[in-house]
């Protein structure tokens, strides 16, 4: 156990049930996910997983295909006898939406497995499927009744994107809501796993030296960084009819400016934090067409070179239309209508085949006046930052000034940094372990609310349609390997502020 952390609770009884249980997701992060919390022994003593598989799968195949997805994705390195222990409980069972009666007889099993298993008859339903699935699946588990709560718990997983819009994110809840209740819905989102994203609401509410300066009065701006070095890959039909600001915006980057601007909750639970997080992603001041055009920079990457890899033009990619007016980059000004942020301008963005990898948010603090040190031969003071960073590392650094050793007055910027693999000894993790285990004991406090995910949509509704309205008019091309196009720095020079570089 790593330095400081709490022994947890071992969940309930419950069944596992996964689809898309052969996809990308399962094995890359939902299996290794698994199997970190079964070497924590942070599963239930009586479990089991089911895997919605293809017409003819077997759960002896299912389990060897999963072992092998584990040996290539995990985290740390796989104990046999640990892997082995987890996947000794996967059952496949075939369901496919398009034939009801397949649910039906899903249901007969599944009742059968969980009397023999000893589970109990709680049920986590994992939607790890394409976005198209998601209602077709929830609606047979509806019509079934295997999303009815008699005495035991029923929880449906959905993964992102939640929605392609406004309109269809209040479709899909409303939808959802028919046939389940919020505290049953866990709209899930990978990056509010990371141990520093968690850490920003006990960065900011348990340390008396932030929280009184977290305001207009002492912050100048903030910059909300998601970039990739990976280009679109082979998922160009995926990535052509979402884009960046659909594919980042709404969800990761959202989350990530809810929690550094939302109201003290009034205490750490799931309704009163998901209550404040919802109400500063309301509070985003709605824009108009013309003003998220002004406030908006869009790019597509052409050839480059990342280090050694050459990088090929997006519209090259197979898949992707000729002549798509698709972005692979966005930049963003926001501002939040209230008391708190009044004036302070939320700048953000997200792209593909960039020069780095990189996730972080960058706090500008006010500039400390100058005229006390005019007579001296400092001509400047270095910037004050506070950048909470989830990748490539995992830490918190601030950014400011003091004297440089020597008789005369010389002032420079230093860096004082916390890692968190200097301090804590955590093994390597995937992100989701926190989120699947907080699923099975139902502390939703990490998933987002209908009204947050409407909230999302509803700020970034107008650069969607001004966008769509302009068609390729105002797309800029930029450089696979660059940091993105040109113009997005003159978003922030026109205010007098500037991005702070990637290499």
């Amino acid at each position: 156990m790593a330095k400081g952390q709490a022994k947890r609770k071992r969940p309930d009884p419950c069944s596992f049930v996964i689809f898309g249980v052969n996809g990308d997701l399962t094995h890359r992060l939902i299996t290794p996910a698994l199997y970190n919390l079964a070497a924590a022994d942070l599963l239930p003593e009586k479990f089991c997983v089911v895997g919605i598989a293809r017409k003819g799968s077997t759960s002896e195949a299912l389990r060897e295909d999963l072992m092998q997805g584990l040996r290539r994705f995990a985290t740390r390195p796989v104990d046999d006898a640990i892997a082995r222990r987890l996947l000794s409980c996967v059952t496949a069972i075939e369901a496919d939406p398009k034939q009801p009666a397949s649910f039906d007889a899903m249901r007969e099993r599944l009742d059968a497995l969980e009397q023999a298993r000893e589970t109990g008859g709680n049920r986590l339903f994992y939607l790890a499927t394409p976005p198209g699935a998601f209602l077709p699946i929830a609606r047979e588990l509806g019509r079934t009744g295997m999303l009815r709560e008699n005495g035991m718990w029923r929880r449906l997983v959905v993964e992102k994107p939640f929605g392609t819009d406004l309109a269809s994110a209040r479709a899909l809840n409303g939808e959802l809501l028919n046939l389940l209740t919020e505290h049953q819905i866990y709209r899930i989102d990978h990056y509010l796993g990371k141990e520093t994203v968690q850490n920003i609401l006990v960065l900011r509410f348990a340390n008396g030296m932030f929280e009184p300066i977290w305001n207009r009065n002492h912050i100048d701006h903030v910059q909300i960084t998601v970039d990739e070095k990976l280009g679109v890959g082979h998922r160009g039909s995926f990535y052509d009819a979402t884009g960046a600001l659909r594919d980042m915006v709404p969800n990761h980057l959202f989350q990530l400016l809810s929690l550094v601007a939302m109201e003290p909750p009034v205490k750490f639970d799931a309704h009163s934090v998901r209550s404040e997080k919802a109400e500063v992603l309301s509070a985003i001041q709605t824009q108009s067409q013309e003003e998220a055009l002004q406030n908006s920079v869009r790019g597509q990457y052409v050839a480059g070179k990342i280090g050694d890899a050459a990088i090929g033009d997006y519209q090259a990619i197979a898949e992707v239309r000729p002549n798509s007016t698709t972005e692979t980059y966005a930049a963003l000004k926001l501002t939040i209508d209230n008391w708190r942020w009044a004036g302070v301008p939320f700048y953000l963005r997200t792209g593909k085949a960039l020069c780095t990898k990189r996730t972080e948010i960058a706090i500008k603090f006010k500039q400390a006046p100058f005229a006390m040190f005019r007579d001296t031969p400092v001509n400047r003071l270095s910037q004050n930052f506070m950048i909470i960073s989830t990748e490539p590392t995992e830490g918190i650094e601030l950014q400011f000034n003091t004297k440089v050793p020597g008789p005369a007055i010389d002032i420079d910027g230093v860096e004082m940094k916390f890692r968190y693999k200097d301090y804590f000894q955590a093994e390597p993790s995937t992100g989701y372990e926190t989120l699947i285990y907080d699923c099975m004991i139902g502390d939703n406090i990490l998933f987002q609310r209908a009204d947050s995910v409407e909230a999302g949509w509803r700020a970034v509704q107008p650069f969607l349609d001004a966008w769509k309205k302009v068609g390729a008019a105002g797309l800029q091309t930029y450089r696979a390997g660059s940091e993105g196009p040109a113009l997005a720095d003159e978003l922030l020079a026109r205010d007098g502020r500037s991005w702070r570089r990637l290499g």
